[in-house]
Parts: C-alpha cells; sequence; structure tokens
C-alpha cells in the first residue's frame, strides 16, 4: 500500500482522495501486514530453481526470480488481500544479460591494464543511477494490490544526484584531508587524518539517507505518492548507536579472551590435568559465543532500529505506516537461523528467509482515516483514465532486487 501525499512537505499538490473538512478528526483504522509463506513450501521452489541455475549456467536466474517474488508477494496480504508480481521473465532476462555484459566487460578491461579497468569502472559508476531507477520502476510496475499497479516517480536528475552527491561531498573532505598531509607540519598532518576518517565514518550514512529518502518519496500509485520525512540526523543516530554497540562488544569480547587467555596460561603452570582440561573446555565454547554475538547482536540491531524509522517516517495526514520491529525476537531468529544454516551446510536458507519475511513483514502495520475500498475505486478509475504505465522501464526489465 502507497500513501497520499501531505500537503506542505515538499510542495506537491495535495492528493483529492479525502472529501470533506480536512480539519474534522476521522477515526483511524489499522490494517496488519500478515504473511503466510511456508518454509516447507519455499524450500521446494528454492531448490528447483537452485537446480535449474545451476544447470543453465545463470539463464534460469529471471525465472527462479519471478518464482521466488510471485511467492512472496502472494503471501503477503493487505486488509485480506494478497499481492502480485507480474514481471515477464523474458523481459528480464534482457536486462540480466545487459548487467553480466557489463561485468564481462569491466573484468576484461581490468584484466587489460589497471587504467583500463579504473575508466571501465568509472563508466559503469556513470550509468549506474539510471540502471538503479530503470530497476525501481520495473520492480513497482510490476507489482499490484487488488489490481492497482505501483509507480516509481524517482526522476533521473534525482536519481544521479542521490548517488553522485554523497560522493562529491566525502571527496572533497578527502581532498581537504590529502592536502592537510601534505604539509611538513606534524599538527596539520594529524587534522588531515582525523578529516579523512571523519569523512569516512560520514560516507555510509549518509549515502544510505540519500538513498532511502529517493527511495520512499517516490512510490506512488496513480494520484497517491508517498513523503519520507525521516532526516539525516535521525539516520545517523542509528548508525552512530550500532556502531557503539559493536565497540562495547567488540572490547567486551577482547577482555574475556584475554582473561580465559590468562587463566589459561596459569593453569599450564599448576593444577591438575582435569583442571586444564576443563579450563581448555569451556574457553572455546565461551570465546565463540562471544565472537558470534559480536556480529549476530549489531546487525539484528541495526535492522529493527532502521526499519522502524524507516518505516514509520513513511507516511501523511491521511495514511501511515507503523513498524515495530522489536531487538529481540529478531535477534533470536538471526541465532537460530546462522546456527541451522550452519548445520545443514546451507540447507535451512529457504526455512530461515520465510521466518525473517514473516517476523519483518507483520512487524508493519498501515494506519489509515481513509476507506481503502474507496482509494481502489478512485484508484482504478484514475489509472483507467490516464493509461498510466511504464513501457520504457518494462521494456529494459531490469530489476535488482533492492
Amino acid at each position: 500500500m502507497l500513501i497520499p501525499n501531505d500537503l506542505g512537505a515538499s510542495g506537491r499538490e495535495a492528493s483529492p482522495l479525502i472529501t470533506g473538512n480536512p480539519d474534522t478528526p476521522r477515526p483511524v483504522q489499522r490494517y496488519p501486514i500478515e504473511f503466510t509463506g511456508s518454509g516447507s513450501e519455499y524450500f521446494r521452489i528454492w531448490i528447483v530453481n537452485l537446480l535449474l541455475t545451476l544447470v543453465t549456467f545463470g539463464l534460469y536466474y529471471p525465472w527462479a526470480k519471478v518464482r521466488k517474488l510471485r511467492y512472496f508477494y502472494g503471501n503477503t496480504h493487505v486488509a485480506g488481500h494478497a499481492l502480485d508480481f507480474h514481471g515477464d521473465p523474458k523481459r528480464m532476462l534482457r536486462g540480466f544479460l545487459l548487467m553480466a555484459a557489463l561485468f564481462m566487460a569491466y573484468n576484461m578491461a581490468l584484466k587489460f591494464s589497471p587504467v583500463a579497468g579504473g575508466i571501465a569502472a568509472l563508466i559503469f559508476m556513470g550509468v549506474w543511477p539510471a540502471l538503479f531507477r530503470a530497476s525501481m520502476q520495473f520492480r513497482l510496475a510490476n507489482t499490484s494490490w487488488r489490481g492497482l499497479r505501483f509507480q516509481f516517480m524517482g526522476s533521473m536528475k534525482d536519481a544521479y544526484f542521490v548517488f553522485l552527491a554523497p560522493v562529491l561531498v566525502i571527496g572533497g573532505f578527502f581532498a581537504i584531508g590529502a592536502v592537510l598531509m601534505a604539509t611538513r607540519n606534524s599538527a596539520a598532518m594529524v587534522a588531515g587524518v582525523v578529516v579523512m576518517v571523519l569523512a569516512y565514518l560520514a560516507a555510509i550514512p549518509y549515502a544510505f539517507y540519500r538513498f532511502k529518502k529517493y527511495q520512499h518519496q517516490n512510490y506512488a500509485c496513480g494520484q497517491v505518492r508517498t513523503e519520507f520525512r525521516a532526516s539525516f540526523a535521525d539516520v545517523s543516530k542509528v548508525f552512530l548507536k550500532t556502531f557503539g554497540l559493536t565497540i562495547a562488544l567488540g572490547l567486551a569480547a577482547a577482555v574475556l579472551m584475554a582473561v580465559l587467555g590468562g587463566a589459561s596460561l596459569i593453569s599450564m603452570g599448576g593444577g591438575t590435568q582435569d583442571d586444564r582440561a576443563a579450563m581448555a573446555a569451556m574457553a572455546v565454547p565461551t570465546m565463540f559465543i562471544f565472537m558470534i554475538s559480536l556480529y549476530a547482536v549489531p546487525l539484528p540491531y541495526f535492522q529493527s532500529r532502521m526499519q522502524n524509522l524507516v518505516w514509520t517516517q513513511t507516511g501523511s495526514r491521511d495514511l501511515r505506516f507503523k513498524s515495530h520491529l522489536a531487538f529481540g525476537p529478531l535477534f533470536r531468529q538471526t541465532l537460530i537461523n546462522w546456527t541451522l544454516m550452519v548445520f545443514t551446510l546451507g540447507l535451512y536458507w529457504p526455512f530461515a528467509a520465510i521466518a525473517m519475511a514473516r517476523l519483518r513483514m507483520q512487524a508493519v502495520s498501515i494506519h489509515a482515516r481513509i476507506d481503502l475500498d474507496t482509494l481502489v475505486s478512485r484508484q482504478k478509475g484514475s489509472l483507467h483514465r490516464e493509461g498510466i504505465g511504464d513501457a520504457a522501464a518494462d521494456l529494459a526489465g531490469i530489476d535488482f532486487g533492492l
């Protein structure tokens, strides 16, 4: 479901879907998102997709992706109605072959000379925003709910601005840092290092923020268009908290390993053979658990906090998303998935994907002051009159799955 535009958020024209006095309070209806996928069902789809992709040397990949998307979309229900995916795998094959050709050209250029590889990389970076925009257009144009096709309204100019602006800003800071480091003044050299480190740390959250804003303020369906209200400061806080959590866990793991290492050295100098064996037996699993926690804790923490921020800040006066993904359940599911993936040599992956999809999607709900049946009927009429479609994106068939 998409969200009617909120007047004043970006200066766009207000949606005429809501009639009556806009200042009159309207009751809010909650529509939880339900996911009914089954791990055993998806396992059969996944194993067939995997085998056919291997047998055809990757050419079956577009058909595999369509089968996967149709299964996940068909099991995602909003207000009792499932989503649907209408992508043509033959058209997606063209996009897949285009991406494969670009990747092969880059590898050949890199083998020819580093300079040629660098030029090829710059060319690829130059066309990447256009390819990403085409991918978003294709995915949304082939996604529907109750017969309504979605759209991606992001412009080509904004696509290049989203991807190139962070590069230019961070590149400028790196240039300043390089100039400072080139001086013979020790204080200036230290300042240069600090500037470059700060630029690197700021690059990821800034690029992520621009990327998410471009996505979430350009989803549309007829006259309905989303807005994204999260600020760069909001996104940066999530990154900083995740970074701090990672550092704290790393220090705790280092202290624990140092203590256990010291205890092991002491036990080697005294005590019985059984004492030394018990210490070694306790040290290995303890260090393993803490090393796993070092990776398993920050990832679900970041995912839960960022999902809640991004989707809760996507909305308008009349219809909003709400996300309440808790860290605890996501952390437990992550540990279960990783453990069973190891013991099953990767065969648990389809079950893990279903469990994660259910957990993350069912944490999201839609809160609307408008009747969804009225919304659908008016939007269908609008789409029929205006003949909305995106033939260029449909022809390209590019889908990155973002």
